[in-house]
């Protein structure tokens, strides 16, 4: 695994990481001893600094998880964000495709693959990690995350986890939002990002009750605009990252137009002030 930092190329620079060394580490007593016989028996990293684990899913083929990993990918370049990227889908790995400097597998049926993620969550305090969940993989993260308490692991060791729940207007993408806050309840932090990729109407959503109560969760709310089609068909026949399409020079054949760099590059901006608001 090759760390990544933030180089707007994609070059690694492991000189921005702050290592553990840099991080006081407070004595044993401050760790806290909730449940005993539970956390007893978890391991945990005592540390000062702060990693994320961001899911990126909607179980729902289809409805921009994959673009939004792109775009969270980006922004954490931009903003010279530590991070790491995980693929989880075996025959598509977008984010190997389009920032394989930072990316590498994990997936979604293979214990000892997605355990890496909260390895280099604890191995890197203060580092993102981003995973790009492939559609039909809820069972499998839950199963792991329930057998290997990654959730317990992850409240001890200081180590938030954000689930970014990908939807479009439709009925499917609010059933699967309601199975996920049955299921988690308030143990995970929730991004509810409406993807407007087949229209800007939720009306569906919210006549559901469910964002509702996503909010009374803590969740957030981001709207990702739909980009023009033939940039984003420009953008992936070249494999490009998002910023080598905003500058011409970096694309191989064809280049985006004068007016197609504009349009994206405030569809990203926009696109950029909804992520800040979620925290990342």
């Amino acid at each position: 695994m090759n760390p990544a930092a933030d180089d707007p190329n994609g070059a690694p620079d492991n000189g921005a990481l702050r290592h553990s060394a840099d991080i006081p580490i407070p004595m044993p007593d401050a760790v806290p001893t909730p449940a005993a016989s539970i956390a007893s028996d978890i391991p945990t990293l005592e540390v000062g600094g702060l990693s994320r684990i961001h899911f990126v899913g909607g179980e729902k083929g289809g409805v921009g998880k994959s673009m939004l990993s792109r775009l969270l990918a980006q922004y954490l370049i931009d903003h010279a964000v530590p991070f790491q990227a995980f693929d989880s889908d075996r025959s598509h790995g977008t984010l190997s495709r389009f920032y394989g400097d930072y990316a590498t597998n994990a997936f979604a049926d293979s214990y000892e693959s997605l355990d890496r993620i909260v390895e280099t969550a604890v191995e890197y305090p203060g580092r993102r990690v981003l995973v790009d969940l492939a559609a039909q993989t809820h069972d499998l993260l839950v199963r792991w995350m329930d057998d290997s308490g990654v959730l317990d692991m992850a409240d001890l060791s200081g180590i938030a986890v954000q689930y970014w729940h990908v939807m479009d207007a439709g009925r499917d993408s609010v059933e699967l939002l309601r199975r996920l806050l049955d299921r988690f309840g308030q143990r995970l932090q929730y991004v509810i990002v409406r993807n407007q990729l087949r229209g800007d109407d939720f009306s569906i959503l919210d006549r559901s009750g469910q964002l509702v109560r996503a909010k009374g969760l803590g969740a957030r709310v981001v709207d990702i605009k739909h980009l023009h089609d033939p940039i984003v068909q420009k953008i992936d026949a070249r494999n490009a990252s998002f910023h080598n399409a905003k500058n011409s020079q970096a694309i191989d054949g064809a280049s985006l137009s004068l007016m197609e760099r504009q349009r994206l590059r405030l569809w990203m901006n926009n696109a950029y002030a909804g992520i800040a608001t979620a925290g990342v």
